[in-house]
């Protein structure tokens, strides 16, 4: 699972679509290790926009595959749009690497069918941010 921490809060993307939390918020708890992608300039409110744009067209709920439109999917794309930095390859890799495995193609009709969304967080909406 990999998020974004902007604004001081912590954004992610699952089979319930975008959604927020305080960091660390989910029920996965804590993460196992942070990545300093640098600093935005991008204000909130701007940033919250670009949310609530991703969320209804790239990012929506009903979009979400557990190998091709993922949470890494979701911190890539708004990492490059804060910081103009990628998440690093080795995170957004890690699916077609499974896949490449034998027991990755085993796994593959259970792993496409999951609908996984970190419960603990709120699922962002346009009006405030979150709800």
């Amino acid at each position: 699972h990999t998020s974004i921490i902007v604004h001081k809060d912590e954004f992610y993307y699952g089979a319930g679509g975008i959604s927020s939390c305080a960091p660390g918020g989910t029920l996965l708890g804590p993460p196992d290790s942070v990545i300093d992608l640098g600093n935005t300039e991008v204000t909130e409110e701007i940033f919250l926009e670009y949310l609530s744009s991703l969320g209804e067209s790239m990012f929506r709920s009903e979009s979400y595959h557990f190998f091709e439109r993922n949470c890494n999917t979701f911190s890539n794309e708004v990492a490059q749009f804060l910081t103009g930095r990628k998440i690093p390859s080795y995170i957004t890799d890690l699916p077609s690497e499974v896949l490449a495995t034998p027991f990755g193609q085993a796994l593959r009709p259970f792993l496409s069918s999951t609908q996984f969304h970190p419960p603990g967080g709120n699922t962002f909406n346009r009006e405030n941010g979150q709800s």
